[in-house]
C-alpha cells in the first residue's frame, strides 16, 4: 500500500510595521477606506496572515505566516513580547515597579486585571529609528522597555495611560527569539518557521 504525502511548504515573514499602516490584507471597513494595508508593502504569498497585532499607530516588529500552527504558537503565553514605549512625563521607579506587577485595565468593556510583566527604563534608544512625535517644549518624556506574555487590544498603552504616563509611540522590538534589530520601516525579511 503506497500514500501519497504532501508536504507543505509554508512562509513567514518578519516587517517592520510602519506607523500609520494596518497589521492585515484586506479592508472590509466602509468608513476606513483610505487606510493603508499590509500588503502595499511586498508581494506576499496568498494565504498571508499576521501573527497577532499591531494597532494603526503603532509600529514595529510584525510576524508573517502561512502557517496555523507556527501563528498559534508564537500567540501563546508561552511567548514574549517586548515593547519599547516613549510616554509623556519622566517614569519613576516607583511607576516600573506597579507596571511589574499587574494593573487592572478595562477590555471590551470590562475589567481585567493585566499579568505581572517586566518593565525597566531604557537609557539608550539608538536602536529605534528616529520619528518626530511632538516638540521637546510639551515637556519631557521617558522611553521604557514592557514585556508581555499577553496582548489584549491597545494593551501596553492602557497601561501607561492608566498610571498617568499616555504613550506617545510604541515600537514592538521582540517577539520570542525574533527581533527587529537593525531593520528599518517598511521593511520585510523572509524567515523560516
Amino acid at each position: 500500500m503506497f500514500y501519497n504525502l504532501v508536504v507543505v511548504k509554508h512562509s513567514c515573514f518578519k516587517i517592520y510595521k510602519p506607523y500609520g499602516y494596518l497589521s492585515q490584507f484586506v479592508n472590509n471597513q466602509n468608513k476606513r477606506r483610505n487606510k493603508k494595508l499590509l500588503n502595499e508593502l511586498y508581494e506576499f504569498p496568498e494565504g498571508i496572515m499576521a501573527v497577532g497585532r499591531l494597532d494603526e499607530k503603532s509600529e514595529g516588529l510584525l510576524l508573517l505566516t502561512t502557517d496555523g500552527k507556527f501563528s498559534n504558537h508564537i500567540t501563546s503565553s508561552k511567548i514574549e513580547k517586548e515593547y519599547h514605549v516613549l510616554v509623556d512625563g519622566v517614569i519613576t521607579q516607583n511607576t516600573i515597579d506597579k507596571l511589574t506587577k499587574g494593573l487592572e485595565i478595562s477590555v471590551n468593556g470590562k475589567p481585567y486585571l493585566t499579568k505581572n510583566c517586566k518593565a525597566k527604563l531604557l537609557n539608550d534608544t539608538s536602536h529605534i529609528v528616529e520619528r518626530f512625535v511632538r516638540d521637546s517644549k510639551h515637556g519631557p518624556t521617558s522611553w521604557l522597555s514592557i514585556t508581555l506574555t499577553e496582548g489584549k487590544f491597545r494593551q501596553v498603552r492602557k497601561m501607561t495611560a492608566k498610571l498617568g504616563y499616555p504613550t506617545l509611540r510604541l515600537v514592538r522590538v521582540r517577539i520570542g527569539d525574533y527581533k527587529l534589530e537593525t531593520m528599518k520601516p517598511a521593511e520585510v525579511i523572509e524567515i523560516s518557521c
